[in-house]
């Protein structure tokens, strides 16, 4: 069976090769992988075709990826949770065309839900570069708290970059979502 959530205006579900594309294509913008730890830039169709192909078919929770589907626009984006020094952590981009519009809020919701749905873990950890006001402030909106400060290397920056680094609790959780 094939793991996908729906929003009022989303489809999540397992990114897949016909997204290669649009992977390429969002991703090849400084604006959104400088934001990013993992993503180089430029960024090449070769490159989401090899990110695709090491993406485990039935990933643990603590590992699953979503694809972002807008119905008539198709792949717009990615979030989902990767092995961290604290696990699980959740992460995420879109695509610049589409940001200001609360969908990335509106993917995340539903991705944290999922998760914590599953009775899993209590903390689901994040952060996010100096820089990026904008998924701070969605991670503010969800509950996220921050607790500190590191470096993380920005691979499409070539360099270390000061990170944020923020939290949600299960019981913060459940105060923003009821």
């Amino acid at each position: 069976m094939t793991l996908a959530l729906t929003t009022r205006r989303l489809v999540l579900r397992p990114p897949a090769a016909a997204d290669t594309p649009a992977i390429a294509r969002y991703l090849n913008n400084f604006a959104v992988a400088g934001n990013l730890s993992r993503v180089p830039y430029p960024y090449t169709h070769s490159d989401a075709e090899l990110w695709l192909r090491h993406a485990p078919a039935s990933p643990p929770p603590e590992e699953t990826g979503f694809a972002i589907e807008l119905p008539g626009a198709g792949y717009i984006g990615q979030v989902g949770f990767h092995v961290d020094e604290r696990s699980p952590t959740i992460g995420y981009w879109l695509g610049e065309p589409f940001w200001h519009r609360g969908i990335m809020t509106e993917a995340v919701r539903a991705v944290i839900g999922w998760y914590f749905g599953l009775d899993r873990g209590d903390v689901i950890y994040s952060g996010v570069f100096h820089f990026n006001r904008a998924s701070l402030a969605v991670q503010r909106k969800l509950g996220f708290t921050e607790t500190g400060q590191s470096t993380r290397h920005c691979l499409a920056r070539g360099e270390q970059v000061r990170h944020i680094d923020t939290q949600l609790s299960r019981g913060q959780w459940k105060g923003v979502s009821s």
